[in-house]
């Protein structure tokens, strides 16, 4: 497994990252073996690189990932505070200085650790001040609870705000050939300051996959069903734009998703797509992907065929678009 530098840290991970899955997952005792297997075989493939959030499974996902890895931390292990669920399943923010503390110390304690490598704020809360948040997450620094600082979702000018508060390590936001929308200017701008581009759904939440064919492949109760990507009206015209990627996949003897996650990793060393798979199987095709040199003009031509006038809906629902790029 090829090993990048994670900004100006000293963290090195895998060229790819493990995060948690998008879907319902099994939470029964056959579940947690499933998911011990997945991450003991991702430490076997050389993937050191594992995301969590106190948002995911609503904070099992962080002690799941806890018991799996065992006392011997062989990894790089992120997490994430801010986004959170209201009783009536809409999103909220919050990033409030005494918020921070007290998400990190919950964090600590279903992670099993007494640092946290990296520390993402999951969602900016554009009523605190970034520069307040920062200066939260930059006291866990000081207490030694925390190494490095990320964010996730940011724009440009909140970036540089945070930047100057504390050194960033790393932003994360989504990132696939579908949606390149992080190359018009939060990727120069982190290249400018040299942090990390961590980039999720390199898959476009499945969709790249080649695996979905109609709205109703998805389940009643996945999250993907209010995105409008997967919407009929432009479901269609996206499944076009994967089949030609197919073409391109067949020819060079890989998977839709393996395609995908070898055009994320090629973007460059600076860039770390982390993929949310829940199963072995699918972690290793990924690993393998991750060796896979494509060449300057296979992946001008996949760049050809997402354009940003090709593709259709937006990837969050209209409602949550603002609270994205803050």
């Amino acid at each position: 497994m090829q090993m990048r530098q994670l900004g100006a840290s000293a963290l090195k991970v895998s060229a790819i990252g493990l995060g948690h899955s998008m879907g319902a997952s099994d939470f029964s005792a056959a579940g947690q073996k499933e998911f011990n297997t997945l991450i003991a075989r991702a430490l076997e493939l050389g993937v050191n690189f594992f995301d969590s959030s106190d948002a995911y499974w609503n904070g099992r996902h962080e002690e799941w990932l806890a018991a799996a890895l065992g006392d011997v931390r062989r990894a790089v292990v992120t997490s994430k505070f801010g986004n959170i669920t209201l009783p009536d399943g809409s999103k909220a923010t919050n990033a409030r200085p005494e918020y921070v503390q007290a998400c990190c110390e919950a964090s600590l304690k279903r992670l099993d650790t007494d640092c946290i490598d990296l520390y993402y704020l999951h969602r900016v809360d554009p009523a605190t001040p970034i520069e307040e948040t920062v200066g939260a997450m930059a006291r866990l620094v000081e207490q030694g609870k925390v190494k490095y600082l990320g964010i996730c979702e940011a724009g440009v000018s909140t970036l540089e705000r945070a930047h100057r508060v504390h050194p960033i390590t790393a932003l994360q936001t989504e990132y696939s050939l579908w949606c390149r929308d992080a190359e018009d200017d939060v990727i120069p701008a982190c290249r400018k300051l040299g942090i990390a581009f961590v980039g999720y759904s390199p898959l476009g939440r499945g969709l790249l996959t080649g695996n979905i064919h109609s709205f109703d492949d998805l389940a009643p109760n996945d999250r993907r069903r209010i995105h409008p990507r997967f919407h009929e009206e432009n479901l269609k015209r996206n499944l076009e734009l994967v089949a030609r990627m197919r073409q391109v996949a067949d020819r060079l003897g890989l998977t839709n998703a393996q395609l995908a996650l070898a055009w994320a990793t090629s973007r460059g060393e600076d860039i770390v797509p982390i993929t949310g798979t829940q199963r072995a199987g699918y972690l290793e095709q990924s690993a393998a992907a991750a060796q896979v040199q494509l060449s300057p003009e296979d992946r001008a031509l996949l760049e050809s065929i997402f354009t940003r006038e090709a593709r259709a809906g937006t990837r969050y629902p209209e409602e949550m678009l603002p609270g994205l790029g803050i």
